[in-house]
């Protein structure tokens, strides 16, 4: 990793990111754009997070969006609930298991119970948990073996049922993710892929030290980092008209940052403190690919907090963002309240 030191401003770092996430412009309806909105995964901890995400990414969306053939939904980074493709499900699960032998093999063996108990049925977490005698939070420890996939709709305990082990070497599977992490996130670093990964820091560290000549160094604002290389060129490219407005939700990939990493998207120190609260985190309002405010929702009224004064283009663009939202089972029209 001798290479020369790439220089990034803050707009091309942004700009590179919002391409790499679909933000600017919506991708075409279809499973290929499905993946490509969760190649980083989508969070979906906030009932239907994940559907917001894809809608903020890919063209007509459905309500049912998150569950199409194409994704799947498991316990990911840090055991949140994460929609994902399914073709990348090794990458979200066995490139997260522990380093303690001891640890992989009492969730193995946990991941055997739970399939020697489910004997091919999908069953309510609850009923698993009270069968095996643990409780059903626990369960999420056989996740990273890659045989345990659930449905949760943010109602209730999921429902879980078990597939067989991914055939992929963790190692390999962990090289992936963390080139999927550079490619969303970048510029980053070992220790930020190990914290968004929920990985230990010295996995974290080898895992890009076994990148190497595939990295390039840069400087930014906010200190140093790594890019792929073969993500320069993006980096250096113009930056691209963005949206006129994107609402994202709690949890997003494009805010799902932490330490420095948050000011370089929001320099404001309130401001991080209104998008980053210390408990459930609105969702943020992107306007021509600023964060310019936060939201929240309550039943079909779409709450908006901007930051700063909007112009009524702007406000307009927001607007029909919130009403557009694909949300099932909703009683009337979504409403936009404006707040100060």
């Amino acid at each position: 990793m001798s290479k020369r030191r790439l220089e990034l401003t803050r707009a091309q770092i942004l700009a590179a990111r919002r391409r790499a996430g679909g933000l600017d412009r919506r991708l075409p309806a279809g499973a290929t754009s499905l993946r490509v909105a969760a190649w980083a995964g989508l969070q979906d901890s906030m009932p239907r997070a994940a559907l917001l995400s894809i809608h903020a990414r890919v063209e007509a969306t459905e309500p049912d969006a998150w569950e199409d053939p194409s994704l799947v939904q498991v316990w990911g980074p840090r055991f949140s609930a994460y929609v994902v493709a399914a073709n990348d499900r090794s990458l979200f699960t066995v490139a997260r298991l522990p380093d303690d032998s001891d640890t992989q093999r009492e969730w193995h063996e946990l991941a055997d119970r739970i399939e020697g108990f489910l004997e091919g049925r999908r069953l309510d977490c609850r009923q698993v948990g009270r069968g095996l005698g643990r409780h059903p939070v626990s369960l999420r420890y056989a996740a990273p073996t890659g045989r345990v996939l659930m449905r949760w709709d943010g109602a209730r305990q999921p429902t879980i049922w078990a597939v067989p082990a991914p055939a992929i070497d963790p190692a390999d599977a962990r090289l992936e993710l963390a080139r999927r992490h550079l490619h969303v996130f970048g510029p980053t670093t070992p220790d930020a892929f190990a914290e968004w990964a929920g990985i230990s820091p010295v996995r974290g560290r080898t895992t890009f030290d076994a990148l190497g000549s595939s990295l390039t160094p840069v400087t930014t604002a906010v200190g140093d980092g790594w890019i792929l290389s073969e993500d320069e060129n993006g980096f250096r490219a113009a930056s691209s008209n963005a949206a006129d407005a994107r609402l994202i939700p709690s949890g997003d990939t494009y805010f799902l940052l932490q330490g420095v990493d948050r000011k370089l998207l929001v320099a404001n120190t309130v401001r991080r403190g209104d998008l980053w609260t210390p408990r459930v985190w609105p969702g943020a309002v992107l306007v021509n690919g600023e964060v310019a405010g936060t939201w929240r929702r309550a039943g079909a009224v779409v709450a908006i907090h901007p930051w700063r004064r909007l112009p009524g283009v702007s406000r307009a663009a927001v607007e029909r963002e919130a009403e557009s939202f694909p949300l099932p089972a909703l009683k009337g029209k979504i409403r936009v309240r404006w707040e100060s």
